[in-house]
């Protein structure tokens, strides 16, 4: 049975950084890329970035280029997401997912997702 359990989230000031962590098992994690996605209520949920297979690539929309780092430890099967700057609008669920694509992927190309993690920013 496939699990991704994040991990991290919690109530944090704007200005700061939080990372988030993500503990995949159930599968061979490797043949994976990984995702992160966001949704807070009345909002679609939108994709914050994906890390390639080895972790050697990733993709960000422009969104959040240069705030938000994704990485992967393939020995421990984890994924990472360092949030920079935090601002009350990223305030939001956050998951992480794992699918066949990486580079511009659809959200259909995820096809195990975690329960999510909440961040909570103050201003």
């Amino acid at each position: 049975q496939v699990q991704l359990v994040e991990s991290g989230g919690g109530l944090v000031q704007a200005g700061s950084s939080l990372r988030l962590s993500c503990a995949a098992s159930g599968l061979t994690f490797t043949d994976y890329a990984m995702g992160w996605f966001r949704q807070s209520p009345g909002k679609e949920r939108e994709f914050l970035g994906a890390v390639s297979f080895n972790g050697g690539m990733t993709y960000y929309p422009d969104s959040v280029k240069g705030r938000f780092t994704i990485s992967r430890d393939n020995a421990k099967n984890m994924v990472y997401l360092q949030m920079n700057s935090l601002e009350p609008d990223d305030t939001a669920t956050y998951d992480c997912a794992a699918g066949t694509e990486w580079y511009e992927p659809k959200t259909y190309e995820f096809h195990y997702w975690g329960q999510g993690t909440q961040v909570t920013v103050s201003s």
